[in-house]
Parts: C-alpha cells; structure tokens; sequence
C-alpha cells in the first residue's frame, strides 16, 4: 500500500488552515484521502482589507510567521506537495502583489489568490454527491469570513455557482450591503425548480459549531427551527457569556451570528427546513486538487 502526503494551505478572511492528508492507494490503485494534521489560525485579515482596502504590516508580519510555522510542520510531516489559496481578504487588498511577494520571499510558500467562482467550485468539489436522485437538486452553501459561496448540484454534476460578498466578518464590521442580500435571494429563487426536491448542504467552521450547539447528531440534519432558536439564544447574551456559556473560543463567539444569520436567510429563500452538514471545507476540496489535477507545489527547503 502507497502512503503519501500532501497539503493545503486555505487563507482566509477569518482564519488560515491548514489540512494534511494522507494519499493511500488501495490494490486496484484507487485513492483514498485521510486527514491526518489539522491546524487553525485565526489571524482576520479581513478585518484590515474589509474596512481599510489593504492589511496591516503587523497582520502581515503575522501572517508571515503563521506561514512560516505551517512550512516547518509540513516538513516534519514529509509533505511532498501542498498548495496555498487565498480567497476574500486578499482578492479584496490593495496590497496583496505585496503581500504575496513577501510570504515568497520570507517563506518560500507560493500563494495564488483564487476568485470566488473558483472557490465555490472547489467547495462543491470537496465531497462526492449522490448521483442516484435525477430529481433531487442540491445547494451547497459555503459561508466564510468575507464571501459566501453557492453551487447548484444535480445528479452529480455542478450546474450554476455564484460567489457573493456577504461574509461573517463582514458581518461584524456591517459591511454585508442590502443590495447583496438582495442578489441572494434572486439568485437563489431564479435558480429553483418546482420539478426538483432541493437538498441544502452547508460547509464551513461556523456550520460545524451551529451542528453542535443544536445538539444534532452528526448525519442529521440541522432544523430551521434549532437554528433559530440558537440565534436569538446568542443575542440575548454578550460576547463573554458566549465563550463561558457555550464554550465557544473568542474568535467563534462573535462570528456565529452573522453565520447563523446568513445560513438562515439562504433556507427562507431557498425554501429549506433543514440543512445537512457534510463537514468539508475549501481545504477538503484543494487536497482533490492537489493528487488530481497535478496542481501541487513541490515542497522545497
């Protein structure tokens, strides 16, 4: 049996990841993707490019460090090939060519700002859909710091993606625009077939968190009704009672109502009363790239 490792690298608005996975060919050469490191920085670039069109040097050198740190641990893992997307945060700076150029420079790390057509594909992409429902449309929502993504799926096959600038840390900084909302939901009723039972998925760290604060168990799906209860539960509170009393850590505390705000408003529209969690992300989605379209960079030292 074939062991080899690869990794992505997802910065965000919010946070940076970073997955590594095992590559494990069974006898007829067939991959199978198994996580093995998991690591979370939340380092909200998006507070900078959000409300002053370039980031800070204090976040860049962080991000620098961040960077940095995820090489080494690559290294100790025996990575052999990753890759490095940004999404929100950076497609919206000014200085990203800077930022970009100095992360290489520093670090070695190649990072390619992607646009949000391209990370919605790769979301949708992240998680086999069932192809046994011709009559079954699927709608992946992805809710991130800066944009939200979404992909039509039926029988498999992607139809339509959009990506919008509605974020949760948007959100915090009231920057999600009313015309935005608007684009939403026109997208999403434009795009709706009474012919097809919808099925909506969500993705993201938000989402996985709302799963276990609604005390829903993994493969079932979570209720609108849960969902709202939830949000007016958290508003009722302040910030520090939602770390105390939901054990939530200090950068998920604030960022959980705009997503359940966002998560919402995509059931009315899309006339949903429940969403299911298949727990995959962008990073989920880039590892797939990395084996199959040969998109990886040799890890280098």
């Amino acid at each position: 049996m074939d062991l080899d490792k690869i990794a992505a690298i997802d910065i965000g608005s919010n946070a940076v990841r970073m997955l590594i996975s095992y590559v494990i060919k069974d006898d007829e050469e067939k991959p199978h993707f198994q996580k093995n490191s998991y690591l979370r920085l939340p380092l909200r670039l998006g507070e900078d490019s959000f409300n002053n069109e370039s980031i800070s040097e204090i976040k860049i050198d962080t991000l620098i460090n961040a960077i940095n740190s995820m090489k080494y641990i690559m290294k100790v893992h025996d990575v052999k090939y990753y890759l490095a997307y940004a999404t929100s945060a950076l497609r919206e700076a000014k200085n990203s060519n800077i930022i970009t150029s100095r992360v290489k420079s520093e670090t070695g790390i190649e990072i390619e700002i992607i646009d949000g057509l391209r990370e919605a594909r790769i979301i949708s992409n992240a998680k086999p859909i069932e192809k046994n429902n011709p009559l079954r449309k699927n709608l992946y929502v992805d809710v991130g710091g800066g944009s939200t993504e979404l992909s039509f799926v039926q029988n498999g096959e992607k139809t339509i993606s959009k990506s919008f600038n509605i974020g949760t840390v948007r959100g915090l900084n009231k920057r999600n625009k009313d015309d935005v909302w608007n684009n939403i939901k026109d997208w999403i009723e434009d795009h709706l077939d009474i012919d097809f039972k919808l099925k909506l998925y969500g993705t993201g760290g938000n989402i996985n968190k709302i799963q276990y604060l609604t005390n829903t168990k993994t493969g079932k799906p979570i209720t609108y009704f849960s969902m709202i209860t939830l949000l007016n539960n958290l508003s009722k509170i302040n910030f520090e009672k939602r770390v105390l009393e939901y054990n939530l850590n200090p950068d998920r505390a604030d960022v959980i109502l705009p997503a359940l705000n966002i998560f919402l408003k995509t059931m009315e529209w899309s006339g949903s009363n429940k969403i299911y969690v298949p727990k995959v992300g962008l990073v989920d989605g880039m590892i797939k790239e990395v084996y199959y379209e040969g998109m990886g960079v040799k890890l280098e030292f």
